[in-house]
């Protein structure tokens, strides 16, 4: 362990500084966007950045009246997909 007037001692404290700020900027910049995508079984919501699907569905509206759900709850956007991925609409519930 390096000492209090060693140079690495400061560089080290630095480093775990500036790493615990940009963990908690990068919480603070996550988005709630929620996109509708095609699935195998139809169409589906899945949170940005998220892996996992929120919930799938036959028809396309299903899974839009879903998402605008979520979207409103976290004044976020609901981001539409065409079948081909592409973005067709968006629909905000920012505020301001």
């Amino acid at each position: 362990m390096a000492k209090i007037n060693e140079s690495s001692f400061w560089y080290n404290l630095l480093k775990k500084v500036l790493k615990q700020v940009l963990r908690k900027h990068n919480r603070k910049n996550k988005t709630h966007n929620q996109h509708v995508v095609t699935h195998e079984d139809g169409w589906a919501v899945r949170g940005a950045g998220n892996e996992r699907l929120t919930a799938t569905y036959k028809y396309q509206d299903d899974a839009i009246e879903r998402a605008k759900d979520i979207a409103r709850n976290y004044k976020s956007s609901v981001i539409i997909h065409r079948t081909d991925g592409i973005i067709r609409d968006r629909i905000s519930y920012k505020k301001g």
